[in-house]
């Protein structure tokens, strides 16, 4: 079974020696040294703060968190309940033989959870690479956790890069991890091993877990409010970024980061038609076409003029930079989809992070001519994708869905991919069996 941290390049001999004796010169003072010039800003500034903070650069990491005080403090965390995902994501096909190791900090570089390749784990126990241990910057020097969080973006760490001596072995990428309503860091993914462990295709998974993570928070909150009696007037505010959620719900929800916050918008199916026609035509609609997309052939335009109207409404009452003009009906601002966000991921190649994304069919709860075209579509695309490139581990999580539960030709062709002596391969083959017989 492939993994996704199988293959990396890792660094030249000729780069650790530059970047060790760039070290020595930075420690002995000689910051203007040539090897010191070699290096990455990104590193050289994060060395010059840890030599301005008097960084040890061959001490362990403090010890901040132990015991039960470890334990209720994750508990009480925002991310204690995306440890399955960020499992699911980066350890698809479980611990053994991944060669990498995964963790889950705080917004202070702290440790709340290991987990990965039992034998990196234990090597990693001994530079103090555990949960409560601090590994932000100020204590360390320059891990990609701490200095994530530092710069408030994924970063990569190979190797002799590290300031520590004791973590020049290893080479880590990290991803700071946002609330998804405030934007403040809250937390820091990881991953660490070998030269694996900071490749380009290491970096698009830990950064498409870390925004995984951030819209698992923003639909949990979602959920808890609908409970709420009452809810705080939305304020005008610059949005910045404006995605329509579609797949797997009945009731699409319109997501607004703004400058200052994050905020959520209902809207009924109605509505959501008719926003996910106009995002899918840039063009524009006249009113007959538009009613043929939302309520089938022949319809009435004069059907669709008073939905448009309180939909214009609705959204001049979420955001000032999203509107509907007219003659042709079309959108007014920038407006994105979940939807698009999965057939990006399929178009990059990062297909267990899409499939992760794929929360169900396009508003499975519609009828409406053009959703259902555009529903077939994206399906088709993911199911297309990982037929053709995908892994077991990522087939198997697809079978595991409605739609791949009863897909004879994918469970052919995952035990193609299943080895011969695969426990999962009896599974399998039992539910080709029941298909055959139904």
């Amino acid at each position: 079974m492939s993994s996704p941290w199988s293959d990396h390049r890792d660094v030249s001999a000729e780069t650790r020696r530059l970047l060790e004796r760039a070290r020595a010169d930075l420690l002995t003072g000689d910051t203007d040294a040539k090897q010191l010039r070699a290096v990455r800003s990104l590193v050289r500034d994060s060395w010059q703060r840890a030599l301005a903070g008097r960084v040890k650069a061959d001490g362990l990491p403090p010890l901040d968190l132990r015991g039960d005080q470890l334990d209720d403090y994750l508990k009480g965390h925002p991310l204690a309940g995306a440890l399955d995902l960020i499992y699911g994501l980066l350890l698809p096909g479980g611990t053994d033989d991944t060669g990498v190791i995964v963790a889950v900090g705080d917004e202070a570089g702290r440790l709340l959870w290991v987990e990965g390749d039992r034998d990196v784990r234990n090597r990693a126990d001994d530079m103090g690479f555990i949960p409560g241990a601090n590994w932000s910057e100020a204590a360390v020097g320059t891990p990609a956790p701490g200095t994530a969080i530092a710069l408030g973006r994924s970063v990569q760490i190979h190797g002799s890069e590290h300031f520590n001596l004791k973590v020049a072995p290893w080479s880590c990428t990290a991803a700071p991890v946002r609330d998804p309503e405030t934007r403040r860091v809250i937390g820091v993914i990881d991953v660490t091993g070998g030269a694996e462990a900071a490749t380009p295709q290491a970096q698009l998974l830990v950064d498409a877990t870390a925004r995984a993570v951030e819209s698992e928070l923003l639909i949990t909150r979602m959920r808890a409010r609908e409970h709420t009696p009452q809810r705080r007037p939305l304020r005008r505010r610059r949005t910045t970024n404006a995605t329509l959620q579609v797949l797997g719900r009945q009731r699409a929800a319109l997501e607004l980061e703004r400058d200052d916050g994050a905020s959520v918008v209902e809207f009924g199916r109605r509505h959501a038609e008719i926003l996910l026609m106009l995002r899918l035509n840039p063009a524009g609609l006249s009113a007959e076409r538009l009613a043929e997309l939302v309520y089938g052939k022949g319809a009435d335009p004069a059907t669709l003029r008073p939905e448009i109207v309180r939909l214009r409404k609705a959204l001049r009452r979420a955001t000032s930079e999203i509107d509907i003009a007219s003659r042709p009906y079309r959108l007014v601002g920038s407006l994105t989809t979940d939807a698009h966000s999965v057939l990006g991921l399929l178009d990059r190649g990062a297909h267990r992070v899409a499939l992760a994304a794929y929360r169900g069919e396009v508003l499975p709860g519609s009828e409406a001519p053009g959703v259902l075209a555009f529903r077939d579509t994206v399906s088709t695309a993911l199911r297309e994708a990982l037929m053709a490139e995908a892994s077991a581990d990522v087939l198997l999580a697809y079978a595991d869905t409605e739609e791949g539960a009863d897909d004879r030709e994918l469970l052919l062709l995952l035990l193609e991919q299943l080895p011969p002596r695969s426990p999962k391969r009896a599974g399998v083959l039992a539910r080709i069996d029941r298909i055959d017989a139904s």
